[in-house]
């Protein structure tokens, strides 16, 4: 919106120039976002305290976290409004994928804020069915999957790093992969939201990663430099991570432990959800394995848990799954869980980065 009002004031006053440039309103679109959430996450916070819309704490977790019980959730429609506000003030709003990218996002906060509000307002104990969130989450990936590939300007192939000459068309068949990459991502940072912050930390990670990606891929020169697919367009996107990588750290601030409000499902499937359809438009799918390493790490902890208990009759992998609460029963105190996996979470990022040269 600002784009538009303000860049074509550029021919009477040159400073205007700025807004031109991705870099500039990515910086200030993840400030707006961040002081989105400073200035109005008290308010939220009080609000969702005076609804008492407090997380429930199952009785089979570990002991330490009952006294979280009643912490203010749904706080993720803080981090939700920030995104949306702060890219439609500085992103090209004309940019088509930007607004597949904001419908999967609010589409995602939508079947997370159904499910909260079940289990929170309407005290349903376990909110929506497990088939029925996963079936909407598979409708609204499957519509965003379609609707990029009937857009002129998108490929159906899949970029795979470390082979520049390898890239397997799909055809309609993208559909289907691209409904695994966003509920894949959605669900796996859902099971990652289990401790303070732990989630919020490497969302903020994965989001700066890939508003790098977005840059680079968006940007014909450096793209054809780096051997990257070109993507049309798909620069704005910078601006929408960047928007997400502010509202993430906006909200770190009341989330921290002692966390003050956790994001619950209306924070945690959107923000999988939005890392999984930019993954996708900026043709980096592959590489969300190792960007959200700790969040299929996280995933995979809880498929093998249950499937191992299945198939022995009772015996366990894990103290408990997911991975996080192994860990914390092991005797790890609950910060050293969180900022060891952000370490790990870092970590992955900048090996992912480093296969931009690796062709």
């Amino acid at each position: 919106m600002l784009y538009h009002f303000l860049f074509p004031l550029h021919t009477s006053l040159a400073i205007f120039n700025v807004f031109r440039y991705i870099t500039f309103r990515t910086i200030y679109a993840g400030i707006t976002a961040m002081l989105i959430c400073l200035i109005i996450g008290p308010w939220v916070i009080r609000k969702l305290s005076y609804l008492q819309i407090g997380q429930y704490i199952r009785e089979d977790g570990p002991q330490s976290h009952q006294k979280k019980a009643g912490t203010p959730t749904m706080g993720g429609t803080l981090i939700v409004f920030a995104v949306v506000v702060s890219t439609l003030l500085w992103t090209d709003l004309t940019n088509f994928n930007v607004w597949v990218a904001l419908g999967v996002t609010v589409g995602c906060a939508g079947i997370g804020f159904a499910d909260d509000y079940l289990m929170q307002i309407q005290k349903r104990n376990k909110g929506l069915s497990v088939r029925q969130k996963f079936g909407l989450q598979v409708l609204l990936a499957a519509a965003a999957g379609a609707v990029l590939c009937l857009s002129p300007n998108f490929s159906t192939q899949v970029t795979l790093p470390f082979f520049k000459n390898l890239s397997p068309d799909l055809g309609w068949g993208y559909v289907l992969f691209a409904i695994l990459v966003i509920v894949g991502t959605s669900n796996a940072v859902n099971l990652t939201d289990g401790l303070d912050g732990l989630a919020t930390g490497p969302m903020i990670v994965a989001a700066v990663t890939y508003m790098i990606f977005a840059y680079v891929a968006g940007h014909a020169r450096i793209a054809e430099y780096l051997q990257l697919p070109y993507v049309a367009g798909c620069g704005e996107l910078a601006v929408f991570c960047g928007a997400l990588a502010g509202a993430g750290l906006g909200f770190l601030w009341f989330n921290t432990y002692p966390a003050q409000v956790f994001m619950g499902d209306v924070g945690s499937l959107s923000m999988g959800g939005a890392l999984g359809i930019v993954a996708v438009i900026t043709k980096q799918e592959i590489l969300l394995v190792l960007v959200g390493g700790l969040f299929v790490i996280e995933a995979l902890s809880v498929i093998f848990q249950v499937g191992f208990f299945k198939m022995t009759h009772g015996k366990r992998i894990f103290r408990m799954a997911p991975l996080h609460h192994h860990f914390e029963l092991k005797g790890w105190a609950e910060p050293k869980v969180i900022v060891r996996f952000w370490i790990i979470s870092i970590t992955l990022a900048l090996i992912s980065l480093s296969t931009l040269k690796l062709r």
